[in-house]
């Protein structure tokens, strides 16, 4: 039977048909001219693809870890993009259904994997050598955008991992703030300065012109491929076709409310009568240490983020006089939300209606919805949208309409006022979906030390 299994007919059987069906899944039957390379590797022996060690005789300690590393750099390269990756939970925008510090099984599978787009990247490298603001690949070649068939669809309500759309320019000095956002408040800061002194007003296309080249002389300016943009979570609250609105905080699909089959979290006032919380039983209820450090906003005046299930506890300790949900009244413009216009006066808890785009639909585009479809026409597909003499111009031609290209979602994370979504900077392009969290294989508490800080209850939990 040993013999049998170290055949090597028998493994050039069995990476040949490993190979067919990763062909046929990828869908491009010019890779099938790589057969004739694992047949000389198996059989014929020609050629040594495995050139660093030597074929016959014992290798040296050295060579011998060189090939392990080589093998296992190709394993993991392989598996993370068409299989599984790991991904660890950095803020809070998801708690509480995910906390700081878990470790999620991202199975890229699920919905199709994409085909790489930058190729000749460093391993294990998002986009950047650490401790450095070196790119960790390189822009050339660069290949088009590709889904496999995945395993299933994408649906409301899935947690999903994701490139952040916005995340093609980055400010090196801020990298997690958005670049857009950056440049949006020196362009108000700009506008500020000529209201106190008098001057006469720019258009806020200017002040943001003003703005843009202020950041990029200031700042280190850097640009990112579809692919290395940084990973988001969040959960997918629209697909292409939904019409989304938030009323005082709830989210309502379709004129429906949602389910609410998962924790979400939102902003309460707190207020004592004179007695200051019990940092211990705060911390016991499951906020943060941060979160509680940041809370107090007066003598007796608590800020903080709590579930429904949280705030109901909090109401009945002894020293609580007084607990409500931070709510932004509806009409109240908030510059900060998408689409950054006056036109539409959204804020974070009173938002829209916005019906996501589909594929292949075509709407009518005019200076009143141009600014909730700018970014899509421009930076995802890839055209020139110019506005002159009250016309709209898309590659030097005059349209009136515009047909989408692809999908577009609409993201939120579950604690509701501590999440920079969609509300925040838009859509999400169904070409920057980039897999469905399974489980939790791992969670740490960065409020205690080892062994405490491990998370043993949340370990291997399904991610819903």
């Amino acid at each position: 039977m040993k013999k049998f299994w170290k055949e090597k007919w028998f493994k050039f059987g069995l990476w040949a048909t490993t190979y067919v069906l990763w062909v046929i899944w990828n869908g491009n039957y010019w890779f099938l001219f790589g057969l004739p390379i694992i047949f000389d590797h198996n059989i014929t022996r020609f050629v040594n693809w495995t050139f660093w060690k030597k074929r016959e005789g014992k290798n040296s300690t050295v060579v011998e870890w060189i090939d392990a590393l080589i093998f296992a750099i190709v394993a993991v390269t392989i598996i993370n993009y068409y299989l599984f990756q790991n991904y660890k939970i950095p803020t809070s925008s998801m708690e509480k259904s995910l906390l700081v510090g878990d470790h999620l099984f991202v199975s890229k599978a699920a919905y199709g994997p994409r085909g790489p787009m930058t190729p000749l990247s460093l391993p294990f490298m998002q986009h950047t050598i650490p401790g450095t603001n070196s790119k960790s690949f390189l822009e050339w070649p660069s290949l088009e955008y590709k889904r496999l068939k995945g395993f299933t669809t994408l649906k409301n309500y899935d947690p999903i991992v994701f490139n952040f759309p916005a995340g093609d320019t980055v400010v090196f000095e801020h990298s997690t703030a958005s670049y857009y956002s950056i440049v949006r408040d020196h362009a108000t800061q700009f506008k500020q300065l000529d209201q106190q002194d008098g001057k006469v007003l720019k258009t806020d296309q200017e002040y943001y012109n003003i703005g843009r080249n202020y950041v990029r002389n200031q700042y280190t300016i850097v640009e990112r491929p579809l692919d290395k943009r940084d990973n988001y979570i969040k959960r997918c609250i629209a697909t292409p076709g939904d019409k989304l609105e938030v009323k005082d905080g709830v989210v309502y699909i379709n004129n429906e409310k949602e389910p609410g089959n998962y924790e979400l979290q939102y902003n309460y006032y707190i207020k004592t009568n004179g007695a200051p919380l019990n940092p211990k039983a705060i911390e016991k209820l499951g906020v943060s240490k941060d979160d509680f450090k940041k809370s107090q906003v007066g003598a007796n005046i608590y800020f903080m983020p709590l579930t429904k299930e949280m705030a109901e506890k909090v109401k009945n300790f002894s020293s609580v006089t007084f607990i409500q949900k931070f709510t932004k009244p509806a009409g109240e413009y908030s510059d900060y939300i998408f689409p950054h216009d006056p036109k539409y006066p959204w804020n974070e808890d009173n938002f829209g209606p916005l019906t996501m785009p589909q594929k292949g639909e075509t709407i009518e585009i005019s200076l009143d919805n141009i600014s909730i479809y700018d970014r899509i026409i421009t930076a995802y597909e890839g055209n020139k949208l110019q506005v002159k003499d009250s016309s709209i111009y898309i590659n030097g031609e005059i349209a009136t309409n515009y047909t989408f290209n692809q999908g577009y979602y609409f993201m939120m994370g579950d604690n509701r006022h501590h999440s920079a979504d969609s509300r925040f900077w838009g859509f999400v392009p169904a070409d920057h979906i980039v897999g469905k969290p399974k489980f939790i294989w791992l969670s740490t508490n960065k409020d205690k030390g080892f062994p405490g800080n491990i998370r043993l209850k949340r370990m291997f939990k399904s991610i819903h």
